[in-house]
């Protein structure tokens, strides 16, 4: 029972973060735009880029060269990459009100934005070599995420850019690979000035999302409930056996607010935008390894490498029977953190045993009331963190 009830709060939890069965009017212009046209619908410029990394997958970038105050100066700017977190998108940034979003926030504050898609999502669902129908092509976490998208996403930007350094804002999984992917790869860290981590994750020891719930079913049953390819629970809910017992429109309604059921919101402070009306792409997908890998993770309270299963198979990629660690004491990039005092997925009990670890923190604050979306949502993120943020790179656009 305890099972049935765990999965069934789980999918519910991931599931579309909008009822399926809402009309569309022609007025709902934003429905099936893509994120270039989310931006430009506020009025600000973008550009795509694909992004080929060492294992082949094709990524879509994003980018807002200026802003609307002060775009007749279209020297070179400083840069700015945002990286999302799981299950999201580069929309992460730019569904909010423009006073609201930090991408635009950014931009009008004269830096070169540069949105980023990690591989799963709906704008990196291509291969060169591997179908997405394909076992082959869902067979990463964000292990591959640390290790071929951010570098060859930064590497990108550098060369099109033609500047060496970088701030790097990461949220949730975004900091979780920023971590990884700086304290193994010391010409990556080298080419950024400030990561600045919103809700960081490096364990789940005391989280309490539906995430953490997952860590309690075994690995081969989740492969059970939920294959091998990609972890979108929401389109299982035809097949669930709850669906025939319990009302569609109940399974609809703890649908409809799947994100803010797995991290938590402060109601009284959610920002709604134009978009909160359409179904967005969100949950943006991801493979059910990298859910194996955070179930891992949670597990085993500290931060390490994907098991894969059996000492011989990690022998054959770490040269180890067990998957190794992840130092992240091992990263000297200037780091400044935020977090919430009531989050669920970054749990402050969970901060509080990182931050020790960071070699080089200038700056933390926690945000007592934040939840983990309040961080992308809240109305006053401005005045808590964005503000912040663009006074600290203000600063260091000055040393």
């Amino acid at each position: 029972m305890w099972l049935l009830l765990t999965v069934t709060s789980v999918i519910s939890a991931f599931g579309g973060t909008h009822s399926s069965s809402r009309k569309l009017t022609p007025e709902s212009l934003e429905a099936n735009m893509n994120i270039n046209l989310m931006i430009n619908f506020w009025g600000y410029p973008s550009e795509e880029y694909q992004v080929i990394t060492r294992d082949g997958y094709i990524l879509e970038v994003f980018r807002i060269p200026y802003g609307k105050k002060h775009s007749e100066n279209l020297g070179k700017r400083p840069v700015v990459f945002l990286q999302h977190g799981l299950l999201t998108s580069a929309t992460n940034w730019t569904a909010n009100l423009p006073n609201n979003s930090l991408a635009f926030i950014l931009a009008d504050a004269g830096y070169d934005v540069w949105l980023g898609n990690s591989r799963g999502n709906p704008w990196s669902r291509r291969n060169l070599y591997y179908s997405p129908n394909s076992v082959e092509f869902w067979a990463f976490s964000f292990d591959e995420m640390a290790k071929y998208d951010l570098p060859a996403t930064i590497d990108f930007i550098v060369q099109k850019t033609g500047q060496e350094k970088l701030h790097y804002v990461g949220y949730s999984q975004g900091t979780t690979i920023g971590f990884i992917a700086f304290s193994t790869n010391p010409t990556l860290a080298n080419r950024i000035k400030t990561f600045y981590a919103l809700a960081p994750v490096a364990t789940l020891t005391y989280a309490q999302s539906p995430l953490k719930e997952l860590s309690r079913i075994p690995g081969y049953l989740l492969k059970i409930i939920f294959g091998d390819k990609m972890f979108m629970p929401h389109t299982f809910f035809d097949q669930f056996p709850g669906t025939e017992v319990c009302s569609r429109k109940l399974m609809v309604g703890l649908s409809s607010n799947a994100l803010f059921i797995m991290c938590g919101f402060d109601r009284k402070n959610l920002n709604v935008s134009p978009f909160d009306e359409y179904p967005g792409d969100n949950p943006a997908g991801t493979s059910v390894q990298n859910i194996l890998h955070w179930t891992q993770v949670a597990r085993a309270g500290r931060l390490q490498a994907f098991n894969w299963g059996s000492p011989f198979q990690n022998q054959l990629h770490y040269n180890q029977s067990t998957p190794p660690d992840y130092d992240v004491s091992a990263m000297t990039v200037p780091i400044a953190v935020w977090n919430g005092g009531q989050d669920i997925t970054a749990d402050p009990r969970d901060v509080s045993m990182l931050l020790p670890k960071l070699q080089n923190l200038i700056y933390h604050k926690e945000v007592p009331r934040y939840k983990h979306l309040d961080f992308l949502r809240a109305m006053n993120a401005p005045q808590e963190v964005y503000n912040e943020i663009l006074s600290m790179m203000a600063k260091d656009q000055k040393n």
